[in-house]
């Protein structure tokens, strides 16, 4: 492992766009089937992107959509089939060794023994990377501080917090100083205190040290928070990628929520939201919901109309889309699906 990890690093082919903007990786028509009983599984069909140094970007989609065998082929654990792709700067057909030098990989189950200490475990992974011993203490202690984890060297792993072993897996990612980090679920199995001091965390190194980071979520929530952009993935193809406020505004208009006293109202103020709503207003129950154009505008009206036939609304509420509501519409399903 060390022999092969001392190897000469091949020339970065980095390349830059028009106004000078670096890319960190580049896909271009990626693919991956599987031959199986029933016969050939396409599990990636052709996804093209780009991810610029600097970014955090969220790669989103369902269970079995083709995340894992993506992430694989851009970690080069897996051969793609059909395509081509950089991955900081380095050709992923032939230039694996080079890539594995500049990206870290930090897994969803983690990486931590439970009776290894936890300095142990960052020292045995820089080693692997060919660091000397005093390199490694120095650099893992640096980490463990930027990490608040300093005085936590010592502990053995399973006496940690569950958000401080997940730092520790996030150090361990990190000790080589990779351009690139791929996170799988990274707050997946943490309480949303450990979660929201994690996110810091990961702001933070892209913040303070220029990592690009690549991670995958079940979170909506988190993906707004911390994603500069984000790619959706269904069916092995790339449905959807912008920006958190660039998803949200490709579902058109907002939606109003009418909660009335009874099934009958529930029919009425229906008939009447048809004449605002953008779509179909739709009735559960005694719950009225409409998709409209500029929901707090309309909503005056709609009151005002609903007044006249003494139709009375116990709670009206207006909300904007979410990406919730973007990764519905693209996939069909929720992303908890």
């Amino acid at each position: 492992m060390r022999d092969q990890l001392q190897v000469r690093s091949e020339p970065s082919t980095k390349t830059s766009g028009r106004s000078g903007t670096k890319w960190m990786m580049r896909a271009n028509g990626l693919e991956k089937s599987f031959m199986n009983r029933s016969g050939v599984t396409e599990a990636v069909r052709g996804i093209s992107f780009d991810v610029r140094e600097g970014e955090i970007v969220g790669f989103l989609g369902p269970n079995g959509a083709g995340k894992s065998v993506t992430m694989k082929m851009l970690t080069t654990l897996l051969k793609p089939g059909e395509g081509t792709a950089s991955v900081a700067g380095f050709d992923l057909h032939t230039q694996q060794t080079s890539i594995r030098r500049h990206i870290g990989y930090v897994s969803q189950r983690g990486s931590t023994s439970d009776e290894a200490r936890a300095g142990d475990e960052i020292v045995w992974q820089a080693r692997l990377y060919g660091m000397s011993r005093s390199e490694a203490k120095k650099r893992g202690r640096d980490l463990f501080a930027a990490l608040d984890l300093a005085g936590q060297w010592e502990s053995r792993c399973s006496d940690l917090s569950g958000g401080q072993r997940r730092r520790v897996d996030i150090a361990m990612g990190l000790i080589h100083q990779p351009e690139l980090v791929f996170m799988d679920e990274p707050t997946t199995g943490l309480d949303p205190q450990s979660r929201a001091n994690l996110w810091d965390h990961i702001r933070k190194l892209r913040d303070d040290f220029g990592t690009t980071l690549f991670l995958t979520t079940h979170y909506m929530d988190e993906a707004d928070a911390l994603c500069d952009r984000i790619l959706i993935i269904d069916h092995g193809r790339i449905v959807g990628q912008g920006t958190p406020a660039q998803l949200r505004s490709s579902i058109a208009g907002d939606t109003i929520s009418l909660t009335l006293r009874t099934n009958s109202d529930a029919s009425g103020a229906a008939g009447i939201a048809k004449t605002i709503a953008t779509t179909e207003p739709m009735i559960n129950g005694n719950l009225v919901q409409m998709q409209v154009e500029n929901g707090p505008a309309r909503l005056p009206e709609l009151v005002k109309r609903l007044n006249e036939t003494s139709i009375d609304a116990i709670a009206i509420e207006v909300a904007s889309p979410t990406l919730d509501d973007v990764f519905l519409s693209l996939t069909g399903r929720s992303l908890r699906d």
